[in-house]
């Protein structure tokens, strides 16, 4: 009979049901649970090796950003802008370093050229000054200085009494010499300007610079430190200076070394500060005449790197065509002296005090022909 009928489960599952089996449908899970555990693990070895992985660079993170920030360097912009400035955009720094070998030989022949050094009294150079009609306010209305220069300061300066008539014949004596000096760095600085503006330059040009640059102490003949290095010093700024470190004229360097502005020396000759240690070495350098006191102080700051600064600061008045301004040149010599801020404002102080900056544009009336294009 079985045989002779469809096969049919859900009768057999009641017939059976009804002589009292209990029929369970059994469920075979068997490859989905073996698939189920092989998920985890896989999950969890993948989870186990991204952490492995993880860890050592979460603990040189700091170092690798480092390492980042300084070898990848964007400098485009800053290049660029050195290109329209045209500037190499390896450009080295200018007014570094310094020759000494050549540095004050011009000075030293001011030294060896006999002069008359006859110490003039006081009376006497105020006399003189008398019959050129050389009087300071003369000075500031025509902007106009005679040539007369002094050699020597009169001893007698130190017993005038009378504080203005003592400014005043110190003045006078080292403007005309302050002026000399920059008349002559003006001469030289209007050549190297011709020079740079040729193409081409001759032997006795190319001789010149070569002099120049050892005039200057100018490593590797480097014509940008050059034009910063050979500039005037502001007339106002060269007498506050003189004044405060000679005491208007009356102290011992500058009666007895011709020393206007208080440089000091290590070889050499010199003066000996009084109440020094035995041990201290150093001297206030003494000269023959004073204009070599003028020439030594104006290459002091022109080459000397403790006053790069004001170089610096000079150049850029420069740049900007404006005029040269000794109080704010001023604020760049605090290396000057031991007490630094407070001498730049003692400076200053005489600056205005003084009313110094008259003089700024004052000039000497010409004793050559190169001097008299300077007018």
């Amino acid at each position: 009979m079985l045989k002779s009928k469809k096969f049919n489960l859900s009768k057999i599952k009641k017939i059976l049901t009804e002589k009292g089996f209990v029929i369970k449908k059994r469920k075979n899970n068997f490859f989905l649970n073996d698939f189920k555990s092989f998920y985890f693990t896989a999950l969890f070895s993948f989870a186990l090796i991204l952490v492995s992985t993880l860890i050592p660079l979460s603990v040189n993170i700091k170092d690798d950003i480092n390492v980042s920030k300084s070898t990848i360097d964007n400098n485009s912009n800053v290049n660029f802008q050195k290109v329209l400035d045209g500037k190499s955009i390896n450009q080295k720094s200018i007014d570094e370093g310094l020759d000494l070998e050549n540095l004050f030989e011009d000075i030293l022949s001011i030294e060896e050229v006999p002069t008359d050094t006859v110490r003039l009294s006081a009376a006497t150079i105020n006399q003189l000054f008398k019959d050129t009609k050389y009087t300071l306010d003369n000075v500031r209305k025509s902007k106009i200085v005679k040539p007369i220069n002094l050699s020597l300061l009169p001893s007698e300066i130190r017993n005038i009494e009378n504080t203005k008539k003592k400014k005043n014949l110190f003045i006078k004596i080292v403007l005309p010499l302050i002026l000399e000096e920059n008349n002559r760095i003006i001469i030289d600085r209007k050549k190297l300007f011709k020079i740079l503006n040729k193409n081409m330059n001759s032997d006795s040009e190319k001789k010149w610079l070569n002099s120049k640059f050892k005039q200057y102490g100018v490593l590797n003949k480097d014509l940008s430190t050059l034009k910063v290095r050979m500039d005037i010093v502001p007339v106002s700024l060269a007498i506050a200076q003189a004044a405060k470190e000679s005491g208007w004229g009356t102290s011992r360097f500058a009666i007895e070394g011709n020393a206007l502005f208080g440089q000091w020396t290590w070889s050499g000759e010199g003066i000996k500060p009084a109440g020094t240690d035995s041990e201290e070495k150093h001297k206030v350098m003494k000269f023959k005449v004073l204009k070599a006191s003028v020439r030594a102080y104006q290459r002091n700051l022109n080459t000397h790197g403790s006053y790069k600064d004001f170089r610096s600061e000079r150049a850029n008045m420069r740049d900007s065509d404006e005029e040269l301004n000794s109080l704010i040149l001023a604020d760049y010599l605090d290396k000057y002296a031991a007490t630094g801020k407070e001498y730049t404002k003692i400076i200053k102080q005489i600056i205005k005090q003084n009313d110094l900056q008259d003089f700024d544009k004052v000039k000497l009336l010409p004793s050559s022909f190169q001097l008299k294009n300077i007018i």
